[in-house]
């Protein structure tokens, strides 16, 4: 409940209003374009790293036959 009202719109509206005028209006747009790319290649590393570790764990989990002897 204490968090609920400090993060309310009222500091929504002043966190917006103290980035444009640190950054400017123009700067806004790429920032947000900037961490959308960021994020995007976050969870694309992340998809990468899943799919490594699943490919990993499952060349250990197979069991190679012996070859007979000849």
């Amino acid at each position: 409940m204490f968090l609920g009202e400090i993060f309310g719109p009222d500091l929504l509206i002043v966190v917006i209003v103290v980035a444009v005028l640190i950054f400017g209006g123009s700067a806004i747009p790429k920032l947000a374009k900037n961490l959308g790319s960021a994020k995007n290649e976050f969870e694309k590393g992340l998809k990468e790293g899943k799919d490594s570790s699943a490919t990993k764990a499952s060349d250990t989990t197979e069991t190679k036959t012996p070859e007979a002897d000849k």
